[in-house]
C-alpha cells in the first residue's frame, strides 16, 4: 500500500512540474501578449504545444473554416477528470434527458468562446493567458471543473483584420485615432467569410463555423458559457447581469447566478479600479446569440464585452485621453475568464443541480407545434435545422387540434393529416421549442439589442398550430427517395416550381446547357395540374445527344421529380408552343459590394447564390460601379447600403438605359432610397404625418425610449400576394415577411404590386413601434417597376435576412430567373 501511494504521490508531483514548466505564451511566440497580434495559426500552435506537454489538458479539431482554417476547442481539468472525461460528459448529459445513464455528475462545464467577432481581437490573445493560468496557478478550481475554450470562433475574420493591421500600422504603433491603423477598410475583420455575423447565426446555423461548433456544443451542454466581445473604444467593460428583456424561459437562477458571477469579477475590478458596467444595453431575448443560444439550453450565457474592437489596434488614446492598449484588453477578458471559472468551481454542485431542473418542461403552456406538409422541400429544410439542433420531432395522427391558428392569429381547430409535422415541448430540449416556434415572444421592455419576432413557421412559411393539449403522433418515418427514369419518345420533361430546391435545380439545368421554359398560366395534362412557373423542358429546345440522360441525372441529384408527356396539347391552359411559355436564358448575373454596401446583405446575397443556388455571380466594387459596362450582365443586385456616391445622376442614367434595354435591377432595402422621390423612377416613400406639437419637450431620461416609436426593430407582417405574377410564382396568396425598418412606400402607380401590405395589415408578432406602424398598412414589400423591356424590382424588406427567412428566397430566385430572362440582349 505504501508502494503504491509513494507511485501516485510521485506522479503528481511530475504533473506539477511540467505544468511549473510549461513555457507561457510569450516565452512560446517570442514576444508579450499585447506587443503585437497573433495569427491564427501560432495561436494553434500555442495550444498543441501545451495539450502535448500536459496531460490534463486535450486539444480537440471540431471543424474547418470556409478559408480552411482550423478550429479547435482545448480541454483543462484536473488528471483524474480527464482521465473520466467521457463519462462525464454522458453523466452531464443524461441530467437533460438527452441520453439514459447515470446522471450524478457533480463537475461544473465553463465553455469560453473567443473571438466571434474577427476583429474584436483581444479575445484571442486573451485565451491563450487564460489556458497558461489555469494549468500553472489556478489548478485548485479544475478538480472539479472541465474548462472548455474555444480560442477563436471566428478565425477567418481575425486573419483578415491581423493581416490589414500589420500592413499599415506604424511603428511604434500610432495612438491617434486619425491614424490610418485606427480606420478598418470594407468589409472589416468582423464578419466570416460569406461577411455573415456569427453571433447571430448560432441558431440558424446558415454558416460552417455555426453548424460545426453546435455539434460539439451539444455533444458537451456545459453549464456555463462566455462569449468574449469588444465594443467602441471608449466603453467601460461590460459583464453580467445581462439588460432587460429577459426571455420569459430564462429561470430564476439563471437570473441570480449571472448576478454572483458579476460580483465575483466586480471584486476584481475594484481592486484594480477598473471601470465598468452591467445591466444595460445587452439583453437576453434573440435566441441565436453566444449568450442567449446556451441560456436557452439551460446554461449561465453570458457576454462580455471589453473597450477596444476594429479601431483600437496595439494601442489607441480614447476621448478622455486614456491609452487603450492590447495589453489592457487582454488582461481585462484574462480576469473575467478565470474569474467565471472560480466561482463555477466553487458552486459546482449547485451548477448541476439547477441545470438540471432546467430540463424539466412539463409545465410549458404549448404542449404540441403542428406544422402542415403542404411542400416536402420546406418540410425537409426545416427538418435539418432541427437535426442540427437534436429537437425531436414526430409526424401527426390524422385528425383535428384545437388551438392557436398561425396563419389567423386566432384560437380555432385545426385538421392535421398523417404527413404533418409535430414538434412536443415536453422534451430535453422543450424550452429551445418554445422560444423558436412561439407565435410571439413575450416583450417585457421594447428596448432591445435586435429583432424581436423569429418564430420558424413564419420564417419556413407553413401554416401551423400551437396546441396546449399534446397531439397525438408517432415516430416519423418519411424517408422517401426519387429516382427518374430516361424517356426517349417523351416530347418535354415538367418539374414543379414552389421551393427554393426548384431553383437550385434550375441553375444547374442552365449551367450544364439544357434550356427549360417556364409557364405563366396553369395547366392540366394527363389528368395532372401544374401551377404558375411551373419548368417545361422541351426535346426540341435541347438537341444534344445526350439530353436524356445528363437531365435525368441533374433531375435525380437535386431530388426533383419529372412528368415525362408525349404532346405539347394540354387539356386546359396554354399549350407549349403558347408565348405564355417561356424560354429562361443564362442568367449573367453581377452585384455591387465594397464602400456605401452593407457587408451583411452583401454576404448573404453571395452565400444564397454561391452555396444554396449555386450558381455562379460576379462581384463589383463600388468605386468602380458608374464605368462598368452593364450589358455585359443580365442582372443586377444592389444590396441594402447607402449610395448617394455610388448612384450618382450620370450612374442612375445610365442603369436606366440598360434597364430599358432588357436588364433586371433588384435593389433591396435601404437601397431603395437611392430610387425613392426620383422624378425618372416610380417609386415613392410614405411621409409620417408630423406631431402637432413641434417644441421637445420629452424629459432627456426618457428620449431613448421615446425615440422607438419611430422604429420596427424586426416584427413580423402578414402581406398580400399577386401569385399571378411571376414574382409570386410559387407562393400562396398570403405571405409573412420580417420587417426590419420603419421606412415605408407607397403602391407603385406605374408598375406592379406584387407583394403589398393593405389597408387591415398589423403586426403579428413582435415590437412595432406606435408611430411607425401606421405608415404600414397601404404600403409596398416587392414591386416591379417596367422601363422599356426590362425592370426595376423593389424589395422593401430583406427576403434573405441573415439565411434564415427561409420562405423568402424564392422570391429572389424568380426576380433573377423569371423576369426579362428571354428577353433578346
Amino acid at each position: 500500500m505504501k508502494t503504491k501511494l509513494f507511485f501516485i504521490s510521485a506522479l503528481l508531483s511530475i504533473g506539477s512540474i511540467c505544468s511549473q514548466n510549461i513555457k507561457a505564451p510569450s516565452e512560446f511566440l517570442g514576444y508579450e501578449i499585447g506587443s503585437r497580434f497573433t495569427r491564427h495559426h501560432k495561436v494553434v500552435d500555442y495550444f498543441k504545444y501545451v495539450s502535448e506537454n500536459l496531460s490534463n489538458v486535450k486539444l480537440e479539431k471540431y471543424g474547418e473554416t470556409n478559408e480552411h482554417r482550423p478550429l479547435y476547442v482545448s480541454y483543462i481539468s484536473s488528471q483524474k477528470n480527464m482521465d473520466a472525461l467521457e463519462n462525464i460528459r454522458k453523466e452531464n448529459l443524461a441530467q437533460t434527458g438527452i441520453i439514459d445513464g447515470n446522471s450524478s455528475n457533480k463537475k461544473a462545464i465553463v465553455w469560453l468562446s473567443y473571438n466571434v467577432h474577427g476583429n474584436e481581437a483581444s479575445g484571442t490573445e486573451a485565451a491563450m493567458l487564460t489556458l497558461y493560468e489555469l494549468v500553472t496557478k489556478k489548478k485548485q478550481w479544475l478538480e472539479n471543473t472541465i474548462v472548455i475554450i474555444d480560442p477563436c470562433i471566428n478565425p477567418d475574420g481575425r486573419d483578415r483584420y491581423v493581416n490589414w493591421y500589420n500592413q499599415v500600422k506604424s511603428t511604434p504603433y500610432n495612438v491617434s485615432q486619425d491614424a490610418k491603423e485606427h480606420d478598418e477598410p470594407w468589409p472589416s475583420g468582423r464578419p466570416n467569410h460569406y461577411l455573415f455575423d456569427l453571433n447571430r447565426d448560432w441558431a440558424w446555423a446558415s454558416q460552417v463555423e455555426s453548424q460545426q461548433r453546435i455539434k460539439i456544443y451539444n455533444k458537451w451542454m456545459p453549464h456555463i458559457h462566455v462569449d468574449f466581445h469588444e465594443q467602441g473604444i471608449n466603453s467601460p467593460y461590460y459583464f453580467a447581469p445581462a439588460a432587460e428583456p429577459f426571455h420569459e424561459i430564462i429561470s430564476d437562477w439563471q437570473r441570480d447566478f449571472q448576478t454572483q458571477i458579476g460580483k465575483n469579477h466586480a471584486k476584481y475590478f475594484d481592486k484594480e479600479g477598473w471601470l465598468y458596467f452591467t445591466k444595460e444595453s445587452f439583453d437576453l431575448l434573440y435566441p441565436s446569440y453566444g449568450d442567449t443560444y446556451p441560456t436557452f439550453m439551460g446554461a449561465i450565457g453570458m457576454t462580455y464585452e471589453q473597450a477596444g474592437h476594429g479601431r483600437a489596434g496595439l494601442g489607441i488614446k480614447t476621448d478622455e485621453g486614456e491609452i487603450l492598449s492590447l495589453k489592457d484588453r487582454a488582461l481585462h477578458h484574462m480576469t473575467t475568464g478565470l474569474s467565471t471559472v472560480e466561482i463555477s468551481s466553487k458552486n459546482a454542485e449547485k451548477l448541476n443541480s439547477e441545470f438540471k431542473n432546467f430540463f424539466d418542461n412539463k409545465n410549458l403552456i404549448y404542449k404540441s407545434y403542428v406544422l402542415k406538409n403542404d411542400n416536402e422541400d420546406k418540410m425537409n429544410r426545416l427538418k435539418r435545422l432541427l437535426d442540427m439542433h437534436e429537437i425531436n420531432y414526430e409526424t401527426a395522427k390524422a385528425g383535428t387540434v384545437k388551438g392557436y391558428v398561425y396563419n389567423t392569429q386566432k384560437e380555432n381547430k385545426f385538421n392535421i393529416s398523417a404527413k404533418d409535422l409535430v414538434i412536443h415541448s415536453n422534451q430535453p430540449k422543450g424550452k429551445m421549442v418554445k422560444v423558436l416556434f412561439e407565435p410571439n415572444a413575450n416583450l417585457i421592455d421594447s428596448l432591445t439589442y435586435d429583432i424581436t419576432a423569429w418564430s420558424l413557421p413564419y420564417a419556413h412559411g407553413f401554416n401551423a398550430i400551437a396546441s396546449k393539449t399534446k397531439v397525438n403522433s408517432v415516430t416519423d418515418s418519411n424517408k422517401n427517395s426519387i429516382s427518374n427514369s430516361i424517356d426517349t419518345s417523351a416530347y418535354a420533361y415538367i418539374s414543379r416550381w414552389n421551393s427554393l430546391d426548384d431553383a437550385t435545380f434550375l441553375g444547374d439545368l442552365l449551367q450544364h446547357q439544357i434550356v427549360p421554359r417556364f409557364t405563366e398560366k396553369a395547366f392540366t395534362i394527363d389528368g395532372k395540374s401544374f401551377d404558375r412557373g411551373t419548368l417545361i423542358i422541351l426535346r426540341n429546345d435541347n438537341k444534344h445527344t445526350d439530353f436524356d440522360e445528363k437531365l435525368i441525372r441533374i433531375a435525380n441529384k437535386h431530388h426533383r421529380i419529372l412528368t415525362s408527356v408525349s404532346t405539347g396539347f394540354v387539356n386546359s391552359g396554354a399549350d407549349f408552343g403558347s408565348y405564355s411559355v417561356k424560354p429562361i436564358n443564362t442568367q449573367k448575373i453581377a452585384v455591387l459590394s465594397g464602400e456605401g454596401t452593407s457587408s451583411l446583405s452583401f454576404g448573404e446575397i453571395w452565400h444564397f447564390f454561391e452555396t444554396q443556388l449555386q450558381y455562379p455571380i460576379t462581384t463589383i466594387n463600388s468605386n468602380r460601379f458608374g464605368a462598368l459596362n452593364f450589358s455585359n450582365y443580365d442582372v443586377i443586385i444592389i444590396p441594402n447600403g447607402y449610395y448617394s456616391g455610388v448612384l450618382t445622376s450620370s450612374t442612375l442614367k445610365k442603369l436606366k438605359t440598360w434597364i430599358g434595354s432588357g436588364g433586371t435591377l433588384i435593389a433591396i432595402g435601404s437601397a431603395l432610397n437611392s430610387f425613392a422621390d426620383k422624378k425618372e423612377f416610380a417609386l415613392k416613400k410614405k411621409k409620417s404625418k408630423k406631431d402637432s406639437v413641434k417644441t421637445n419637450l420629452t424629459p432627456y431620461a426618457e428620449r431613448e425610449r421615446k425615440s422607438v416609436a419611430n422604429l420596427i426593430t424586426g416584427s413580423i407582417f402578414k402581406s398580400k400576394i399577386d401569385n399571378t405574377h411571376p414574382l409570386g410564382f410559387g407562393y400562396d396568396n398570403e405571405y409573412f415577411s420580417l420587417k426590419l425598418s420603419g421606412t415605408s412606400y407607397k403602391y407603385l402607380k406605374d408598375g406592379n404590386n406584387v407583394a403589398y401590405f393593405d389597408k387591415s395589415t398589423k403586426n403579428v408578432s413582435g415590437y412595432a413601434g406606435s408611430k411607425a406602424i401606421k405608415n404600414v398598412p397601404e404600403s409596398l414589400l416587392f414591386g416591379e417597376e417596367r422601363i422599356g423591356r426590362g425592370s426595376i424590382i423593389y424589395m422593401v424588406d430583406n427576403p434573405l435576412f441573415r439565411s434564415f427567412w427561409e420562405n423568402g428566397k424564392l422570391f429572389v430566385a424568380n426576380a433573377v430567373f423569371l423576369l426579362n430572362s428571354d428577353t433578346l440582349k
